[in-house]
């Protein structure tokens, strides 16, 4: 089975447990003639797929009454992959929702780590510090790396964990929040894993 997660920059590509990346503006779509089944946030590519009888859009196979009309398709799609927790995705964006039951329940959308780090150094050179992820953040900072750190790390971190729910954390820098959330679960995939599930209620394969 073939999936693909399209980005404004790339066709992520899962074919059985083996991830690969293809670049827009040089891949063609039509070179592959078996099945693929895709969510896209790319428009541009989307009315190239359109043509393409192999290539199956998952986003017509979701109930999308139980999410908010300008919602991510990538976010919808992680949260399938669930029945209960909080998904933290990590990229340039960090976004937080939360399922229970199988219903989405709510979420927010937080800078990403080079977006936040960019903020803070805009405000002044003085304040270009990377982030210190292995921060106690049970203790008030005395100096101001650590200072960025708390603040950035602090809210995050109080605002899921009084969910009190199992923690799911995917996308790019997933690795760097495991310090910050040791009992969460890393899955890298779980956008895919929702589509897979999609593809089997749906009756697709």
């Amino acid at each position: 089975m073939l999936l693909c997660d399209i980005g404004n920059t790339s066709y992520h590509f899962l074919n059985d447990e083996n991830d690969y990346k293809e670049g827009v503006t040089i891949f063609n779509p039509s070179s592959i003639t078996q099945k693929v089944y895709y969510i896209s946030v790319n428009s541009s590519v989307d009315k190239v797929l359109e043509t393409l009888d192999n290539w199956i859009n998952l986003k017509a196979h979701v109930d999308m009454n139980n999410y908010y009309e300008t919602m991510g398709i990538d976010r919808i799609f992680a949260c399938e992959a669930i029945e209960n927790g909080v998904i933290v995705d990590a990229g340039s964006a960090i976004t937080v929702d939360i399922v229970k039951n199988g219903v989405f329940q709510g979420g927010f959308i937080y800078p990403g780590v080079k977006a936040m780090a960019k903020t803070y150094e805009n405000i002044s050179p003085a304040l270009a510090y990377s982030f210190n992820f292995e921060l106690d953040l049970d203790k008030m900072p005395k100096n101001s790396g650590d200072a960025i750190s708390y603040g950035y790390l602090k809210t995050l971190y109080s605002e899921v964990m009084a969910k009190g729910e199992d923690i799911f954390l995917t996308g790019g820098d997933a690795d760097k929040f495991l310090s910050i959330f040791p009992n969460a679960e890393i899955d890298k995939l779980l956008l895919f894993n929702g589509m897979k599930k999609i593809i089997k209620k749906a009756d697709l394969c």
